[in-house]
């Protein structure tokens, strides 16, 4: 087996059902080391927590420690995303309660885990920055002690019909975006909504897959039949980042630079890409349907797909 990559997932899961297909798939690869996970946004960043929980149970893992974080405010005041839709299957599922967690304690667990172990933790962040961004406004050497950091973050070409230009975890909070961007001290690596949206199933195949695959999937089935009310596709923006990690050929890479908008409220939040051959970001221009299917069903079980996209 190859060396074991260390992980920590950032994710806002329990909104979209891609955060929690993207942990079931971190908890099957068997390259992947998953540290921690901390949590993110909502009026209870701790029911995400919960949730997570439930997902690990159904893996069998009671070990990785979950930690809830910060919820993401935007001008106004107002709570982002507040509520978490998926929690809804927790009462079918073993999971620790949501007051079981402490409040706001990710990014201490983030400093303190990823200096300890300098050198060695990649962090894959797949909802908003903002724990992100705390984390590396508080410490602006915790940068230089990350193995990697690999973000589902960003819209970085207009190829694709119907992608606008923002992109929802930037949008949520673009301080803590151009925080994490401005932050780059070897290559970030961002898998942008442009890419990702190419990687889709119709959600009853979906669920169908995800339940002869069991286990984790069991969970993410559950809370996929709460997504699919309002959304008939389920579209892997975050599993395509964590695939990345593990898979070589699933993404087309290019080096250069990201801003991001903060002048302009029509389009605060939205990415700025410019190629450049030394840039300290590297972004996905394109993605094999294919490969990546392959690389997902083949870790955690169920059918592959033929032909996908």
């Amino acid at each position: 087996m190859s060396e074991r990559t260390a992980v920590i997932l950032d994710t806002d899961i329990g909104s979209d059902i891609d955060d929690a297909v993207c942990l079931a798939y971190l908890l099957r690869q068997p390259r992947c080391e998953l540290v921690g996970i901390t949590t993110v946004s909502g009026r209870e960043p701790r029911e995400r927590a919960s949730l997570a929980d439930a997902v690990c149970r159904a893996a069998g893992r009671t070990d990785i420690p979950i930690h809830s974080g910060a919820s993401v405010r935007g001008d106004t005041g107002a709570v982002v995303q507040p509520d978490c839709p998926q929690a809804a299957i927790l009462s079918r599922h073993p999971h620790r309660p949501p007051g079981e967690f402490a409040p706001n304690t990710a990014v201490q667990y983030l400093h303190e885990t990823i200096s300890r172990r300098p050198g060695e933790i990649t962090l894959l962040a797949i909802g908003p920055m903002t724990n992100l961004g705390l984390l590396f406004n508080l410490d602006p050497e915790i940068p230089k002690k990350l193995k990697a950091l690999v973000l589902m973050c960003g819209v970085f070409t207009n190829r694709l019909a119907g992608v606008g230009p923002c992109e929802w975890n930037a949008l949520c909070d673009p301080w803590a975006a151009h925080t994490v961007y401005r932050s780059a001290t070897r290559v970030h690596r961002s898998v942008g909504l442009d890419v990702t949206m190419q990687v889709k199933l119709p959600a009853p195949e979906a669920v169908q897959r995800f339940r002869k695959a069991g286990g984790a999937l069991n969970v993410v089935a559950d809370a996929c039949d709460v997504w699919r009310t309002h959304c008939p596709d389920v579209v892997f923006h975050d599993p395509l980042a964590a695939t990345a990690l593990f898979n070589d050929r699933v993404c087309t890479w290019e080096r250069g630079q990201i801003s991001v908008e903060l002048a302009s409220q029509r389009v605060m939040g939205q990415t700025h890409w410019k190629g450049e051959a030394n840039g300290p970001h590297e972004v996905a221009l394109g993605v094999d349907a294919k490969v990546f299917f392959d690389e997902y069903f083949g870790v955690v079980g169920g059918a592959t797909r033929q032909a996908a996209g």
